[in-house]
């Protein structure tokens, strides 16, 4: 099994990625929209096809990938029946599963944060991803889309303290920096819902908690209960168009030489390697400016806006970082030349300088 907690911190929305190594199925729990291009990009970094995206309920801090990821991927969409959404694929019940492979996720309904909430337990009791329902010492607030204290209690207690001690516990959200948990850590140490604490201990704390309602509620929650869709979808974010780029799992839009070495007259190619190397063994590209890395932030004012950027190094790690030097300098248009001069070299597209190997 493959498996990824990846987080956004601007709500402090934890994404999980589940995936069966064998068949190259996929699934992801809780996306969050803004961060839809990473997740597809290490999705397509691992090989892995994604099959559904889950949500545990209707979220109130963040706008879910869900209908985004469908309509980039084809992926299916799937949400409790409770959750009265529209345009999901699948409306998961108690008992419901998910098939990711060889692996599976049951479906737990615990409403109570929310009247839709569910809880997806992996097929052998080792994992739950609890949603807002139960967090790391502590519980998803019950004052908003059908919120209920007591329901909340009873919920956690039997369908998420009944599952193996050992199992983790993985929530939607965490704002201290706390991963994981476990069952048995949440029933001894959850100052809301463990130890001796009663149903109506809990219902006076959770009563009593004065918080604001979350700050994105009145854009996430209409749009969650359309699975993420815009209400124009002109607004949704563009890809660059400049180039058929490609967005890495580590956060850089790069650009193949195959299509550089066609397209050289409608880019600007700047090489931020040293002068020492830009005449050495690898050569550079034709008609390539040279900056070195330490120098592009001085000069990024000078290079203007008229023709894209393609960044060029050895093997793409210095030029990676050119790109984000030239985002912070307002430079949108700017690309990465994938795999550097030893790719380029390696393909037989043409060099100046030293034509000697390394």
């Amino acid at each position: 099994m493959i498996f990824r907690q990846l987080f956004e911190s601007q709500s402090s929305t934890y994404t999980y990625l589940i995936a069966d190594a064998a068949s190259g199925e996929a699934i992801l729990i809780d996306t969050v929209f803004e961060t839809a291009r990473r997740d597809e990009a290490l999705l397509k970094e691992l090989g892995l096809t994604l099959t559904h995206t889950l949500d545990t309920h209707c979220h109130a801090d963040h706008v879910t990938a869900a209908w985004l990821l469908r309509k980039r991927t084809g992926s299916r969409i799937a949400i409790s029946a409770h959750a009265g959404t529209e345009g999901a694929d699948l409306l998961l019940r108690e008992g419901d599963t998910i098939d990711i492979g060889a692996q599976s996720l049951t479906v737990r309904e615990t409403p109570g944060h929310t009247g839709g909430c569910v809880t997806y337990v992996l097929n052998d009791g080792a994992m739950a991803f609890t949603g807002d329902a139960l967090l790391i010492r502590g519980a998803g607030r019950t004052d908003f889309q059908q919120g209920d204290a007591g329901q909340l209690y009873r919920s956690v207690h039997g369908k998420v303290f009944t599952l193996p001690g050992q199992c983790l516990i993985y929530p939607a959200h965490d704002y201290m920096g706390r991963t994981v948990t476990t069952v048995d850590e949440e029933k001894r140490f959850n100052p809301r819902l463990g130890g001796e604490l009663s149903e109506s201990d809990f219902v006076g704390y959770m009563d009593n908690l004065g918080l604001a309602h979350p700050k994105q509620i009145d854009v996430a929650v209409p749009a969650n209960l359309r699975c993420g869709a815009p209400e124009n979808e002109e607004d949704l974010p563009a890809d660059p168009d400049w180039a058929p780029l490609t967005y890495t799992y580590a956060g850089i839009w790069e650009v193949e030489p195959a299509w550089l070495e066609e397209n050289r007259g409608k880019v600007l190619v700047i090489d931020v390697r040293t002068p020492e190397e830009f005449s050495g063994a690898l050569g550079h590209l034709p008609e390539a400016e040279l900056i070195p890395l330490d120098q592009l932030a001085g000069r990024a004012g000078s290079l203007g806006q008229k023709r894209p950027i393609v960044t060029v190094c050895r093997a793409g790690g210095r030029s990676a970082q050119a790109t984000v030097i030239l985002a912070r300098a307002g430079i949108e248009r700017a690309a990465n030349l994938s795999g550097g001069m030893i790719r380029w070299r390696g393909l037989g597209f043409p060099t100046e300088g030293s034509s000697s190997q390394d």
